[in-house]
């Protein structure tokens, strides 16, 4: 039983799982700041296209309604968070990637064999597939 909590705490304190958690308390925050645009700013002005007395309710039986208000407010919420996280993956997709070599821009580790042409180590001098004689050039 030891062992394991041993192995659970080390999985727990690695890097990525607490970037991970990070991420999510940041990100439930952020949804918090968009759901409550969404609702208390942009709602109203729905609504009231569809009139001051019912907004976007569409009446059916019972006294029951359908709240088209509500949903378009889903919606909108939803695209506002959709790109907002394309954003923020874009940013770090960009980040990632800052510093590293490309792999064109990366010297040669190989050449070709002027004889045979299959490829050989820069550094030889002699071809390990037709042993001729590599000069330097």
């Amino acid at each position: 039983m030891k062992k394991f909590l041993n192995e659970f705490k080390a999985f727990a304190l690695k890097g990525n799982v607490m970037d991970l958690a990070i991420g999510v308390i940041i990100g439930a925050a952020f949804g918090n700041i968009v759901t409550a645009f969404t609702e208390d700013i942009i709602q109203p002005f729905i609504n009231g296209i569809g009139g001051a007395e019912f907004g976007f309710k569409i009446p059916i039986y019972g006294g029951q309604y359908i709240l088209l208000g509500d949903f378009l407010t889903a919606v909108i919420n939803f695209i506002i968070m959709a790109f907002c996280i394309f954003l923020m993956m874009k940013a770090v997709n960009k980040l990632m990637t800052v510093g590293k070599k490309k792999e064109e821009e990366a010297a040669p580790t190989t050449k070709k064999c002027p004889f045979c042409k299959s490829d050989i180590d820069i550094e030889a001098t002699r071809c390990p597939h037709c042993t001729s004689v590599i000069e330097e050039a």
